[in-house]
């Protein structure tokens, strides 16, 4: 067994993890909450033992890094935080129904460079990732990432169980689709080539895709609504989307100073403009803009959690996005 099967049972139970706490949700069985929570936590304890596995792997290949240099290393990482994070919500706050999304995006982290072709091998870094500024910079950004990715979980359970048409059908087209949509098809792009990419094979893909995500919003609906009861007010719903990106603004920021730093001591410059470093930047507004409006304009509710659903859709097109649609110093990662 390699740290590869074993990121593929994290994922495994993370799916069976979304599937108990949908019988919760629909049987309001507080057994089956509990078994959803020990199966999300078991998926996360071997996310955890997998990472550091290829941890330990890097340095016997004789590279000794921190698994975070590639796009694979990368979201079983972020697969990891949004779930650790979610899961110390739950324990704080007791709320299993709001795992249905957690453990969703838990198992699509690893899911997406498990079946596609990103490259997974170990690979000596390139000369700009060989620095002790890897581990610091990576980090904080991608548990900043994983608490917007939790306070975009709540903002959108918020907005759900509003239950009003047009705001489903708006989550159904919502910032983040955009990025993801762009960069799916850029990677579709690569993968296929270009005298593939009007095949018919390649469209109805598309338009399965399409229809698969279309479909779990509305899925999600039905759950929100079959779910009251087990959620909490919307009250405490905006508090907890506040308290994660509370938690997640001071490590995007932290992650982007040491960036710099690391930018200045790799290319002789503190800020390049890169297409990574400027989204960044936008996210960084976006959520700036989030704590201005909730602590000085007193905004609360569906204005807030309309916030943190395009501030993680900037989130993910700064990190999935830009290496696929633009081409930079970050294009590596």
């Amino acid at each position: 067994m390699n740290n590869e099967t074993l990121f593929g049972i994290a994922m495994v139970l993370y799916l069976l993890a979304t599937l108990c706490y949908m019988g919760y949700v629909v049987s309001r069985n507080q057994r089956v909450g509990v078994v959803a929570s020990v199966v999300a936590l078991a998926g996360w304890v071997v996310n955890t033992v997998a990472f550091g596995w290829r941890w330990i792997e890097t340095y016997k290949a004789g590279f000794g890094y921190i698994p975070l240099s590639n796009m694979y290393e990368s979201m079983v990482f972020f697969a990891w935080c949004l779930m650790m994070i979610y899961l110390v919500f739950e324990y704080l706050y007791g709320y299993r129904a709001l795992g249905v999304f957690a453990s969703i995006f838990g198992f699509l982290g690893i899911a997406i460079v498990s079946f596609g072709s990103v490259n997974r091998e170990l690979q000596p870094l390139v000369p700009a990732l060989q620095s002790n500024w890897l581990t610091s910079h990576v980090m904080t950004c991608f548990f900043g990432y994983a608490a917007f990715g939790v306070s975009y979980v709540v903002a959108m359970v918020y907005l759900i169980r509003e239950k009003n048409p047009l705001q489903v059908g708006l989550l159904i087209l919502h910032p983040l689709l955009v990025p993801l949509f762009m960069s799916v098809l850029a990677l579709l792009y690569q993968l296929v080539g270009k005298e593939n990419f009007s095949s018919p094979q390649t469209q109805l893909y598309l338009w399965l895709g399409a229809g698969a995500l279309s479909g779990f919003i509305l899925v999600m609906f039905f759950l929100m609504r079959r779910a009251e009861g087990l959620l909490p007010p919307n009250k405490i719903l905006d508090e907890l989307s506040y308290k994660a990106v509370a938690v997640g603004f001071p490590l995007l920021t932290l992650g982007i100073l040491t960036g710099a730093a690391w930018a200045n001591y790799a290319w002789g410059t503190y800020w390049s403009w890169d297409p990574k470093e400027t989204w960044s930047l936008i996210t960084w507004f976006v959520y700036a803009a989030f704590l201005h409006a909730r602590l000085t304009a007193g905004w609360r509710g569906r204005r807030l959690a309309w916030l943190s659903i395009i501030g993680f859709g900037a989130v993910i097109f700064t990190y999935w996005g830009v290496n696929f649609v633009l081409s930079g110093l970050h294009s590596y990662g």
